[in-house]
């Protein structure tokens, strides 16, 4: 009878050694079953953990890495943490099939981008916690399997320049979002507007010189007034940005706020003042100057390609566009290229770029012009082997297309040049072999691109 006893104390300490690791605290009560493993110098996720436990605590240990396999199966699991690891990879697909999870957290770890397969199969997750590791990039995808029901996130003390703001903006149920001490330098404009249960949003510490306006910090005015509902309130932190005190953030100067400390760092007559203690006459843009407009040559040979540049300067920094001489807006293309710095190059140019390109400088404070004059020299077209040039003749193209794609045998042609081997993107071209034609140095071939109708030269 004691030996029959002696084995069933065994059986039960082998069955709760399966369920529970060692040196980690288990609660079965039902009916929840939680599991503490906290500080127990575990280099791994135990593979032994309870499939049906619902709530998960691994923090301070030294885990390095989320296996795929760590949590398979746990559909039960509704909180996990792993908070203060050396967790620097998530394996994809690490988490599918964790629908009930609500919260995850793994702050103070050493995460470096998050990819969008890394988060997927997280489709409850109300509370996503990423602050205090080194992630400097979050694809844009990333969020999309929580981004109807994730109600707060927080990424602060991290090394982010951007985020997928788009993502952000669609996070309808959001009520905190924390943003703290990174690197940003940019939201777009609207990025708040539908994030009407947005009770905290924390900007602090950034490299913010404005903030877009947005119908949503016109909420931010409650904060001062002592009648408003608690619901309601909307706390909006942006100290230690280097706000660029001009008209552009003017309308945020009229909101009403009392208890806040921050500060412009310019221009240079409002650097280290108090944002809410500046009068609002004193935010004021400087409408553009165009310091510099011209073109690399004064005469240009159709089909070769010019430079044109265009400098100005405002405050806000101007935003520049060209305009052709017919007055159309450029673009880029396969024929133009515009730089930010109001650099344009055209790479092959027509006899349509004869005239005045418009230089066009635009900031917050108005609009300023320059002309450019380009000179446009038309492609001398030689009789036979004389020096006489001639008018392009406008009639139909000397070139025979091959009516067999892929084959080299071809019938004598009466036309000068044969295309033959057409495919998307090549064909073959051939032309009789003459005598030397003085002054001809290139041949160039003229086709219709399928983007413009302008005549393209290569």
């Amino acid at each position: 009878m004691e030996r029959l006893v002696f084995y069933v104390l065994v059986f039960g300490a082998l069955v709760k050694a399966q369920h529970c690791p060692g040196r980690c605290i288990c609660q079965t009560i039902s009916p929840t079953l939680t599991l503490l493993c906290a500080k127990t110098g575990l280099l791994f996720v135990p593979p032994t953990i309870d499939r049906k436990t619902v709530e998960l605590r691994l923090t301070d240990n030294f885990i390095t890495a989320v296996r795929r396999k760590d949590f398979l199966n746990m559909t039960s699991l509704v909180h996990l943490t792993l908070s203060r690891n050396t967790i620097s990879q998530i394996a994809p697909h690490a988490f599918v099939g964790l629908k009930a999870l609500r919260a995850l957290h793994m702050d103070g770890n050493r995460l470096t981008v998050i990819n969008s397969d890394q988060l997927k199969g997280l489709i409850n997750l109300r509370h996503l916690i990423l602050g205090n590791n080194q992630i400097h990039y979050v694809e844009l995808s990333s969020f999309d399997e929580f981004v109807s029901t994730i109600e707060d996130l927080d990424l602060s003390y991290n090394n982010l320049r951007t985020l997928p703001w788009e993502a952000i903006a669609r996070m309808t149920n959001i009520n905190t979002l924390t943003l703290d001490h990174n690197l940003i330098d940019h939201i777009g404009a609207g990025t708040f507007t539908l994030l009407t249960k947005l009770v905290r949003l924390d900007m602090t510490s950034n490299r913010l010189q404005t903030l877009p306006p947005d119908t949503l910090f016109q909420h931010a005015q409650v904060l001062s007034d002592p009648k408003a509902s608690s619901s309601s309130k909307l706390t909006v932190s942006f100290g230690g940005n280097p706000l660029h005190c001009n008209c552009e953030l003017l309308w945020l100067r009229r909101l009403t706020r009392e208890d806040d400390l921050e500060t412009c760092a310019s221009p240079e007559h409002l650097m280290d003042k108090y944002f809410w203690s500046i009068q609002e006459e004193e935010f004021i843009c400087e409408p553009p100057l165009i310091t510099k407009h011209q073109v690399t040559k004064p005469y240009v040979m159709e089909g070769q390609g010019v430079t044109l540049k265009c400098k100005a300067m405002g405050d806000p920094d101007p935003t520049i566009h060209w305009r052709f001489p017919d007055g159309k807006l450029v673009h880029n293309n396969s024929r133009t290229i515009l730089y930010d710095n109001g650099t344009l190059d055209i790479l092959i140019t027509t006899l349509k770029d004869s005239g005045a390109f418009n230089c066009v400088a635009s900031n917050a404070a108005g609009i300023a012009t320059a002309a450019v004059e380009v000179n446009m020299i038309p492609l001398p077209l030689f009789v036979n082997n004389t020096g006489h040039m001639r008018e392009a003749d406008p009639g139909l193209s000397d070139i025979t297309t091959s009516t067999k794609s892929g084959s080299n045998d071809t019938k004598p042609q009466n036309k000068r040049v044969v295309v033959e081997n057409l495919t998307a993107n090549s064909a073959v071209i051939h032309w009789p072999s003459e005598r030397h034609i003085p002054g001809i140095r290139m041949y160039q071939i003229q086709y219709n691109s399928t983007v413009d109708d302008t005549l393209v030269y290569r």
